[in-house]
């Protein structure tokens, strides 16, 4: 890429990641240098024309796509202001026997100007992302039935970073109907929370209330705003470099050619997967949070330690957090809040006691929600399959949780030592690989043929040089990448009890704290994976 195509609309390709030379070496540098020398008022329109900057470089005219979400955010908040103001005088000049049925007027009136917000974004969402997958799996039937007509598969450019933010949008439309926030006046302040640069690619999914207020206020750049955010994005790009990029050709030569290895071998490839995936996306956020903290920004944090967990419950509190949190607040509890569902929740409570009775409703809810996250993935039906798959695991730990706890009181088993921790956290990670595999399999078919393979083919005969040279890794990449892990899980139990790594080094001498940096830029220089021989892994969430 020669220098002057990056000033071409959606010709800088590299933007796509944050970790690009061209991002960190030339866009942020000069975002932060304009910014620093801007009075307080022009930092935040800077950042707004910075993050549209980014879009149009990535995305080129699709841009518009991103400023249309805007516009259709910024007219329903109005409108529901509009419609929630005189609400409020109506309801003054009617007898109190009548308030209720007016504000239920009012009430639909409001719910219509949001539904034009669902289905503005998520119904967009679904033509641009989905039609094409819908209209191929109708094709598959009508040529099974031996039907002579088809469908035409449509294709559509979709703006990088779209299912985040259409996501966003919706929940602040919703957030404004329900009165937790109020409207945006605004319409800058609505479009950089809508278009911040940091988190446009992979998020995370935050709420007005988040940071939309922190980013119209933005102040000065500080020495240890700049310090601590290069560090973080410094750890991101640790992560990405090292391990996930390194394991990037192997775990692409196993799940594309998959059947020219053992069971054994395909078991390694999800294990690593797992570990590709983590790093990527974790490694992203560290990329994103540290460039916010540089200007001041929290944002809610995406990742806390998913590997500690000792249920596949409890590591969706901790992975992806913000997109699981989207779907408890805007699916889950809508749906288990419903007249009908309160009503069956009623009912079966009586038949079935208080545990299982309410898990008549909230299964519904459940499956809902990961349907949901599934098909929000990608439009493939090993995407729905994994979605399936975490509700059918999270179900049944419900379902047998008193069971368990009356196991354990039986044969007075303490849940809570470590041992049985332990047992709990691998047990767990096995769930979230075999999942995983599903995830990035080529299609359903060859995840179910990999999985039958690991159960069925469980050998490790055919690791030797000659194998591992195909698959472009070797002794030392691996012992690079077990360094790394550990690394990672030191700082990760740190994290778990509390103490910030970032925090403790700048407790320390200035003396120190460069040598560690200095160190740590000399360790990525020398064993991160670039140059001849390596691609470049694009930023996997990113096509979500």
């Amino acid at each position: 890429m020669t220098l002057p195509s990056i000033l071409l609309p959606g010709k800088a390709a590299g933007l796509t990641s944050y970790f690009s030379p061209l991002y960190l070496v030339l866009f942020l540098p000069a975002v932060l240098i304009v910014y620093s020398i801007l009075p307080q008022k022009g930092r935040r329109w800077w950042l707004l024309a910075a993050s549209y900057a980014f879009f149009w470089l990535i995305s080129g005219g699709l841009a518009v796509y991103l400023l249309a979400s805007t516009a259709v955010m910024y007219w329903v908040g109005k409108r529901l202001t509009a419609i929630q103001q005189e609400q409020k005088a109506q309801v003054k000049l009617v007898e109190r026997s009548e308030r209720k049925a007016l504000k239920l007027v009012y009430q639909k009136r409001q719910r219509k100007v949001v539904l034009v917000a669902i289905l503005l974004h998520i119904g967009g969402l679904l033509v641009l992302k989905y039609s094409g997958f819908f209209a191929a799996n109708v094709n598959a039937v009508l040529a099974a039935l031996g039907a002579g007509v088809r469908m035409k598969v449509p294709h559509f450019l979709l703006p990088i970073g779209i299912s985040f933010f259409s996501l966003q949008g919706v929940a602040y439309a919703v957030d404004v109907y329900r009165g937790v926030i109020p409207a945006e006046t605004n319409f800058g302040r609505l479009a950089l929370f809508m278009s911040f640069f940091p988190q446009l690619v992979e998020g995370p999914i935050c709420r007005y209330s988040d940071t939309a207020e922190q980013l119209w206020n933005v102040g000065p750049i500080t020495w240890h705003n700049l310090s601590s955010g290069f560090l973080r994005i410094l750890y991101g790009l640790t992560k990405k470099l090292i391990v996930a990029d390194r394991l990037n050709l192997m775990i692409t030569a196993v799940f594309t050619n998959y059947g020219e290895y053992q069971g054994g071998v395909i078991a390694i490839a999800a294990v690593c997967y797992t570990i590709q995936l983590y790093m990527d996306f974790s490694g992203t956020m560290d990329a994103v949070m540290g460039t916010a903290e540089i200007f001041g920004v929290t944002m809610p944090e995406n990742f806390q330690r998913p590997f500690f967990s000792k249920s596949i419950s409890e590591f969706w509190k901790r992975w992806h957090i913000t997109l699981g949190t989207w779907f408890k607040d805007y699916i889950f509890y809508p749906v288990t809040m419903s007249k009908r569902m309160k009503a069956m929740t009623s009912k079966y409570r009586k038949k079935l006691g208080n545990h299982y009775g309410p898990l008549v409703a909230g299964s519904i809810a459940l499956l809902c929600v990961w349907f949901s996250n599934g098909l929000w993935h990608g439009a493939a039906w090993s995407y729905v399959f994994f979605g399936m798959y975490h509700f059918v695991l999270i179900l049944g730990g419900n379902m047998i949780t008193p069971l368990a706890n009356q196991f354990f009181a039986k044969v007075h088993l303490d849940s809570n030592s470590f041992p049985y921790c332990l047992f709990q956290m691998v047990r767990t990670t096995i769930l979230v690989i075999i999942g995983e595999l599903f995830f990035r399999a080529t299609s359903l078919g060859a995840g179910l043929a990999m999985f039958g393979k690991i159960v069925t083919d469980f050998h490790f005969d055919s690791i030797d040089y000659t194998l591992l040279g195909k698959l472009s890794i070797d002794g030392l990449d691996f012992l690079v990448v077990a360094v790394m892990l550990v690394l990672v899980w030191g700082v990760s139990m740190l994290n778990e009890r509390g103490c910030v790594v970032r925090e403790l080094l700048a407790e320390r001498h200035v003396v120190v704290r460069w040598a560690v940096m200095y160190a740590w830029v000399l360790f990525l220089i020398l064993f991160g994976a670039y140059g001849m021989g390596y691609t470049p892994l694009s930023p996997i969430y990113a096509n979500f």
